[in-house]
């Protein structure tokens, strides 16, 4: 069942290149997150556009099933309370003291990530007469946003003291969740316990703790807590090669196009830009409506593969901005109007946007959320 197509050419046909999503998909896979971290609340993560799957449709679906949302940056929040999403909403970013309002008046929670940035939020909120709810941001082992954890207290003291700031919770983020050796997460683990130690010290309520992402959710259960934050997990992407495979979920997304010419090209006639490729024999050879303008990685070029009539062929040339150039070989059947899978699967045969990574030598996530928005999203649920 179609429910949605965001893009249209002027016959109101979708584009040939375009992704599908199937939200029955990402509500198995946030169930089987949930069984697997039960009694843990979910913090469903839908920061850069949902990681490429769109953030309109996905938050619509997905957050009657959710117990928080994670985004990242101040605007994500405030598109989700103008769609109607009263779910609270945790940016995890760093944010400037001239923010502050706007996340107060958009009922968003905010990442307390220093001593200075929680007495300006308590400011900001006496100002306005409200109270702003945070998360205390600890940095264990990232090095990136948060107090480290070994001057932690002086954070959590000031907390005490701010009488327009609701701290609900406090939270850290693994570096390492998603390797073989856990060491480094066990000792960022360690290091967040230590911090959580201050509230039983001074006999105190003990805010939402949470560390949890998609590797930790996976590997980590000691690190459930209160909140568990998967983020690739959800749309049903493992978040690296080495991590334990302990949730089944399943891919939500698909990547598809159409074949848009076909041609013989003779011996000694090089393919695309620079000519880095040409065959030593008559191939037939396909132009796909599809390049590094739509996110198909330039990095990839002469290593990625497409799936046409069931048949997993190589791409050649450099790939350009709106169009690649694949190989059928001397023999091989495609013709125009042929469904080409970029990530997908037809006839048994599969692609992945790990397979995608491989190629462009970099991680999932970025193949995912790189994904450019002129790419229609269509959204499917499977039939009952």
């Amino acid at each position: 069942m179609q429910l949605k197509q965001p893009t249209t050419n002027a016959s109101g046909s979708v584009r040939p290149t375009h992704v599908e999503v199937n939200l029955d998909y990402l509500c198995q896979n946030l169930k089987a997150i949930r069984e697997k971290t039960s009694p843990a609340k979910v913090m469903i993560i839908l920061k850069a556009n949902a990681y490429g799957h769109g953030l309109d449709a996905v938050a619509r679906h997905l957050a009657p099933h959710a117990d928080y949302i994670g985004v990242a940056v101040l605007e994500e929040g405030i598109i989700l309370r103008e769609m109607g999403i009263q779910t609270p909403i945790l940016v995890l970013g760093g944010i400037w003291e001239e923010q502050i309002p706007e996340f107060i008046k958009h009922d968003l929670t905010l990442t307390a990530s220093s001593v200075e940035r929680l007495q300006q939020i308590d400011r900001v909120a006496e100002n306005l007469g409200k109270k702003a709810i945070v998360h205390l941001k600890i940095d264990t082992g990232m090095e990136r946003i948060g107090v480290h954890y070994y001057s932690a207290h002086t954070l959590q003291e000031t907390a005490l003291g701010c009488k327009h700031v609701l701290t609900e919770g406090i939270y850290s983020h693994f570096a390492n969740s998603d390797a073989e050796d856990l060491s480094h997460a066990r000792l960022q683990l360690a290091r967040f316990n230590e911090v959580l130690h201050f509230y039983e010290k001074h006999s105190l309520p003990t805010p939402l703790r949470h560390i949890a992402n998609s590797g930790a959710v996976l590997q980590l259960p000691e690190a459930n807590f209160d909140i568990v934050r998967p983020g690739i997990l959800l749309y049903g992407v493992y978040p690296s090669d080495e991590v334990e495979r302990t949730v089944t979920v399943k891919p939500a997304l698909s990547w598809s196009s159409k074949v848009v010419y076909f041609k013989v090209t003779q011996p000694g006639h090089p393919v695309s830009y620079g000519s880095t490729w040409q065959s030593d024999e008559n191939v037939r050879v396909v132009t796909i409506p599809v390049g590094y303008g739509d996110g198909y990685f330039r990095a990839m070029s002469d290593k990625a593969e497409v799936i046409i009539q069931g048949v997993k062929v190589p791409q050649v040339g450099r790939i350009c901005m709106d169009q690649i150039v694949v190989n059928l070989g001397p023999e091989g059947s495609g013709y125009n109007g042929d469904k080409v899978v970029l990530i997908g699967e037809m006839d048994g045969q599969r692609i992945t946007a790990e397979d995608l990574a491989r190629w462009a030598g970099t991680i999932p996530y970025e193949i995912l959320t790189n994904i450019n928005t002129r790419v229609p999203r269509v959204y499917v649920k499977t039939e009952k």
